[in-house]
């Protein structure tokens, strides 16, 4: 059964209304219609995360089962986090609605929903802060922008700020700087408050609890997957590499999300960096415990941020390891990038990053001691340290998706890039305008990449795949690498849909594909188990 089971035609979904609804927008009720909504989490996955209110409820019903002094949890949520984050105050009272960012978001673009523009998603929240704690708003009412707290109200903030990828595009194009997804995770925190979370939001986060990722695997199973790898690795290339795993004294811990694992095409990206490791000699370690990159906290609440990266410095405390050096992931380098060192630092127990191949010292990451696997790979090939044969992947013609959190919030632009452009022959950038720090999202992420939610998930990619077919058809690119494993999940139906014919990747399935090993036998194939393109024709 594929994933596009009941989705209608792309031809459908293009028939987009943006004609306004007669009524206002605080008079227009939220429609909860099947394939643009998220399920509820699970009573249990809220005991095991210890947040309130655990029950079982759905947003079809009338009543969500509110707790009976709701209203004050909610004033009283908002009461706390205009005291603990300045930055929100300053969001909440700075807007003037000049709609720059109205067109800027994918799932307005792809909607036509007019609560979907981050100014008026923004207003959901903004109009409750005027009539709560504003003069104007509590003697004016909604002349001045307030409104009543009411049940609808609570409706209306789940089904819009879940579908809200916290991709801050918007915020490149806001005159004041308002980071909209700092508000979205305000208003995730509140409904949170009263029980009202997500379940692909909240499950991985209570796995990460139990057994240290988000899939929920035991060390047992990561060691035999990771051993399997191996295998598979020897078939291919003739060479064996090692595995070390929660190896003390160790050079380096390296940490990437559980999806690479278990999850094609990630699969095949992990096996690039055990390739890379071994050919390198690098002295590294897995752990078994810190077995999760990603954060699903930045999708809950800064709270939860904090719980789930705990361990990763953790970890390297534990095994006494001098860096960290993180994969392919996405909004882990917005957590680290953003909120580790703050959160969880400083990491005075660690070194500041220098490359044990390159000598290179990675300056920018001198305060959370996490390197980026793309520049660390970027800064072996600068260093001509590794032997490529980019004929091998020649099969490729390749576009390169900016995943939201290492390119807008952390300005991974040339690097990914760079990497790409040694190890195959053809690479072609999307648009100017859907690139970089104006990237378009996949709009999968922050929660959102679930089946149920499939027609808005389709509806918010249209922008990206509207970009990738345009690509597809002028220069024949059949591949679309990205460095995020969320990404090379989300990112394969989306393809289906919008692109047909053009498939995923990570960017160090490439490298390995390219990277002539010391000892290998004649490759025959790429790591997908295809055959390299001379032995096809």
């Amino acid at each position: 059964m594929s994933e596009l089971d009941g989705v209608p035609k792309p031809e459908e979904l293009l028939k987009i209304d943006y004609q306004p609804p007669r009524k206002g927008w605080m008079d227009t009720p939220v429609n909860f219609k099947p394939g643009t909504y998220n399920y509820p989490a699970a009573s249990k996955n809220h005991k095991i995360l210890e947040l309130p209110f655990p029950r079982e409820w759905s947003p079809m019903e009338e009543d969500w089962k509110l707790p009976e002094n709701w209203k004050e949890i909610v004033v009283n949520g908002i009461a706390e986090r205009l005291s603990k984050y300045r930055s929100f105050k300053v969001f909440m009272d700075i807007c003037v609605r000049c709609g720059a960012c109205a067109d800027k978001c994918h799932f307005f673009l792809g909607s036509g929903d007019p609560k979907n523009m981050p100014v008026l998603r923004a207003e959901l929240l903004r109009s409750i802060y005027r009539k709560e704690f504003t003069a104007a708003g509590k003697v004016l009412g909604k002349l001045a922008g307030g409104r009543e707290l009411t049940p609808t109200v609570i409706k209306e903030w789940f089904y819009y700020f879940y579908q809200c990828t916290e991709c801050r595009r918007c915020s490149v194009f806001c005159p004041y700087g308002i980071d909209t997804a700092e508000i979205t995770m305000i208003g995730r925190e509140l409904l949170y408050l009263l029980g009202l979370g997500i379940n692909w939001a909240l499950e991985p986060a209570a796995k990460c609890f139990m057994t240290g990722n988000h899939l929920g695997v035991y060390p047992h199973t990561l060691k035999d997957t990771l051993e399997f790898f191996a295998d598979d690795i020897e078939d291919i290339t003739g060479v064996r590499v090692e595995i070390p795993l929660n190896k003390k004294g160790a050079d380096i811990l390296f940490v990437t999300p559980s999806g690479d694992y278990f999850a094609d095409p990630g699969t095949f990206t992990c096996m690039g960096y055990l390739i890379l490791f071994h050919e390198l000699g690098l002295n590294y370690t897995w752990s078994t415990y810190a077995s999760e990159g990603g954060n699903f906290g930045l999708f809950t609440s800064h709270e939860m941020i904090k719980r789930l990266n705990a361990k990763i410095y953790a970890e390297a405390k534990r095994l006494g390891v001098k860096w960290i050096l993180g994969g392919e992931c996405g909004h882990m380098w917005r957590v680290i990038h953003q909120y580790m060192d703050t959160m969880n630092g400083p990491a005075d127990f660690l070194q500041e990053p220098v490359s044990p191949i390159t000598g290179t010292k990675f300056e920018n990451a001198k305060s959370t001691k996490m390197v980026h696997i793309m520049e660390f790979t970027a800064d072996l090939i600068k260093h001509n340290k590794l032997k490529l044969d980019p004929s091998r992947n020649d099969k490729l013609k390749v576009t390169f998706h900016d995943s939201c959190n290492p390119a807008r919030a952390m300005g991974i632009f040339e690097e990914p890039r760079y990497v790409i452009r040694n190890v195959c022959k053809e690479f072609y950038d999307m648009p100017e305008n859907t690139i970089k720090e104006k990237t378009f999202c996949c709009a999968g992420g922050a929660g959102l990449g679930n089946d149920e939610n499939m027609e808005m998930r389709l509806r918010g990619g249209l922008p990206r795949g509207n970009a990738v077919k345009y690509v597809q058809e002028k220069h024949g690119v059949n591949r679309l690498a990205c460095m995020c494993a969320i990404d090379r999940a989300t990112l394969v139906p989306l393809c289906d849909y919008w692109a047909p014919g053009v498939q995923v990747t990570g960017i160090h399935e490439m490298v390995a594909n390219a990277l002539v090993l010391k000892g290998e036998k004649e490759r025959e194939t790429d790591l997908r188990g295809e055959p390299l393109k001379e032995l096809e024709e």
